[in-house]
């Protein structure tokens, strides 16, 4: 058993291994989780309750998680002095699936976002974010029932991966001179300079992860997202490389749009994913006029983070807004919404997000009847009106509870 200095290791339990390419989940795997900053202590500890519940009752007491605290953000920072010990990265790397509560992302100065972060130093290059609407969910569009896509969005690279220099450096100087003078740019004096790398190796690598998705939950698409009408050789290269690499390693699989039209009359044939690609700024539209067409789609990095959150606008907003960064095997379950200092301590934020998230860790284990436990439990207590106070102020007649009335809601109607 490893051991850390700060973190206490739990007597009981297993580690997570990967043997010959495949997770093997021991019936009580320990599990490390992150509570968050702000509202993370009011919705972790809840969540928590709900899988540990929904766990107990699929599988009668022979599955439990066993969990282990490991430290991001304040609390990590009152207990080792930085933001981000190494034993908390060491720990997930270790123990290959974790799950986390919302960390303050500062804007500006200062460093750079926890999450991105820990997204680039564990390799967790695919963000998997599924929007599907749950029935009863106040919602602004008119048919928020046609929603039902998840989107893999690249986690590493764009202008993500935070090669940037601030207007007026020595860097940036540097970088323009050479720019203007030996490549013909014409870039202000006064400007910062970003650099938007998008390589073969983390488009393919993203994009066969969003086609393996698609064949194994028999999705009918997968659809490549780019603005490679402006940006050819980043963004059109996304698009680009994914084709490639649909048509060399997916070949008898799949089918393009393309192929659709010229040779089998308009109509993808039986049994075939389709690929196809769509730009940036259209998929915002088609996303709200026309969702039915749409199942999963693979992006760049700032485009997906975009999408994301636009797609689960239609669906209620980022309160039940699931994701997970996952990588070749080590996966990362995470609220996705922030961290709303102001309802901290309150014990009324709805913690949907992280238990939803954790829906999606249960279904990683290949623990899909606790999975299904826990969304049945969530629909239901929807379904009831009772909610959390964010939802009780949109629905007429509803029931407010605060965030562990809500968890026992869910667990009351698995």
């Amino acid at each position: 058993m490893k051991k850390f200095k700060k973190l206490t290791v739990p007597a009981e339990g297993e580690k997570i291994e990967v043997v010959k390419k495949q997770l093997k989940v021991p019936d009580q795997p320990i599990i490390p989780f992150i509570e968050g900053d702000g509202i993370g202590k009011d919705i972790t500890p809840v969540s928590l309750k709900v899988l540990e519940a929904a766990v107990s009752k699929a599988y009668n007491g022979q599955k439990k998680i066993v969990w282990l605290e490991i430290f991001a953000g304040d609390k990590a920072y009152n207990l080792y002095k930085e933001y981000l010990p190494s034993e908390t990265i060491q720990a997930i790397k270790y123990y290959i699936v974790a799950i986390k509560g919302p960390l303050t992302t500062p804007i500006a100065g200062g460093f750079r976002s926890l999450n991105v972060t820990l997204r680039q130093v564990l390799n967790l290059y695919a963000c998997i974010r599924p929007v599907k609407y749950i029935p009863g969910v106040p919602a602004p569009v008119k048919h928020p029932e046609d929603m039902d896509i998840v989107i893999f969005r690249e986690n590493t690279e764009d202008v993500y991966a935070g090669f940037e220099w601030a207007k007026g450096s020595k860097e940036t100087k540097k970088l323009i001179s050479f720019l203007n003078k030996n490549l013909k740019t014409k870039i202000r004096l006064d400007s910062g300079i970003g650099i938007k790398p998008i390589s073969v190796t983390g488009t393919k690598r993203l994009v066969r992860k969003a086609i393996q998705f698609a064949l194994e939950h028999n999705r009918p698409s997968v659809t490549l997202i780019h603005k490679g009408n402006i940006m050819k050789y980043t963004e059109g290269a996304f698009r680009d490389w994914g084709y490639q690499l649909a048509q060399k390693e997916f070949k008898d699989q799949i089918v393009t749009e393309e192929e659709v039209t010229t040779k089998y009359k308009g109509t993808r044939p039986e049994g075939k994913l389709l690929i196809n690609d769509r730009i940036a700024d259209n998929i915002f539209q088609q996303i709200l006029l026309r969702p039915k067409e749409y199942s999963v789609l693979a992006a760049p990095n700032l485009n997906g983070d975009y999408l994301s959150d636009a797609a689960a606008a239609q669906v209620g907003g980022l309160g039940l807004a699931p994701g997970a960064n996952i990588g070749d095997f080590i996966a990362l379950f995470e609220a996705t919404h922030g961290t709303a200092p102001k309802y901290a301590g309150k014990n009324m934020a709805n913690p949907s997000s992280l238990i939803l998230s954790g829906v999606m860790m249960l279904e990683y284990l290949g623990w899909k009847e606790a999975a299904d436990l826990v969304r049945k439990g969530l629909e239901e207590a929807i379904r009831q009106k009772k909610v959390t106070y964010d939802l009780h102020r949109m629905l007429e007649g509803a029931t407010r509870l605060s965030t562990s009335q809500f968890g026992d809601a869910i667990i009351e109607n698995m």
